[in-house]
């Protein structure tokens, strides 16, 4: 009978027999434009991935098709073992469990930001409003702007509307959060602010996948760093890997550009 578990759970090389998300064989076009060439990507559960790399090398496409806020041309993408469907009700359900930071806050101008916090879980997962309430001040307090719930996004500053922001997709309790580029669109003195909060969240066990320019952060927090330009993963590795031993020329060039300002 352990014999039979053990099939169920293991993969023939030994491995879990799914990774919380996998792309395989991920291709995208923009019209002539290859964006996205050959992509395959494990990332297993408490995982943090950290995706680096010049300007326009597909990082920032290659996070949002991971909820399908972009299609693919080719390939697969898998959450949890499961394909992403291509619409209905079944993405709502898989979105639900990614949770998504962007460079803009993207926070509700006319709500509070508990409302903010609160709307989902109540309309999507039908949770209870004082339960919704309760948690949502949790995380605003596990984030540090707690003291802020009463006021609108237009009365915080940058970093804290980030961290609601945070907040708000952590009260879908996902299985996966991804981060793009969450800190570009900031003051420099606000980065911080919120790259501890993401420290925190790494810390904490939450399987993680961040685009993101701040090295200092993919140093600290990633298990993984993966360099991609035009359009490929070009390496990846543990972050001494990357930093100490950059394998191709490709990667040493933009390390040296970005280390030596």
């Amino acid at each position: 009978m352990s014999e039979n578990n053990t099939v169920e759970q293991l993969s023939p090389s030994g491995e879990n027999a799914h990774h919380l998300v996998e792309l395989e064989h991920v291709e995208k076009y923009y019209g002539n434009l290859h964006v996205l060439r050959d992509i395959n990507l494990k990332v297993d559960k408490g995982e943090v991935l950290v995706i680096v790399g010049p300007s326009g090398s597909g990082k920032s496409t290659m996070c949002r098709t991971i909820n399908r806020l972009e299609t693919i041309d080719s390939g697969v993408i898998r959450i949890d073992g499961q394909a992403l469907p291509q619409e209905g009700k079944g993405l709502a359900q898989l979105r639900a469990e990614v949770g998504m930071v962007f460079q803009s806050f993207n926070l509700f101008a006319n709500k509070t930001i508990l409302e903010n916090v609160t709307l989902a879980p109540i309309k999507v997962r039908h949770m209870d409003r004082d339960q919704a309430e309760k948690e949502a001040m949790d995380l605003l307090a596990r984030v540090g702007v707690d003291s802020q719930a009463m006021k609108m996004p237009s009365q915080l500053s940058g970093g804290q509307q980030q961290r609601v922001a945070i907040a708000r997709s952590l009260a879908m309790h996902p299985k996966v959060m991804l981060f793009d580029e969450p800190t570009s669109a900031l003051d420099p003195e606000m980065v911080n602010e919120v790259l501890d909060v993401m420290v925190e969240l790494a810390q904490e066990g939450m399987t993680m996948l961040c685009v993101t320019h701040e090295m200092g952060f993919a140093r600290k927090a990633a298990n993984k760093i993966v360099f991609m330009a035009d359009g490929q993963i070009l390496e990846r590795g543990t972050p001494d890997e990357f930093f100490e031993h950059p394998q191709t020329e490709r990667a040493q060039e933009f390390l040296s550009k970005i280390l030596t300002h």
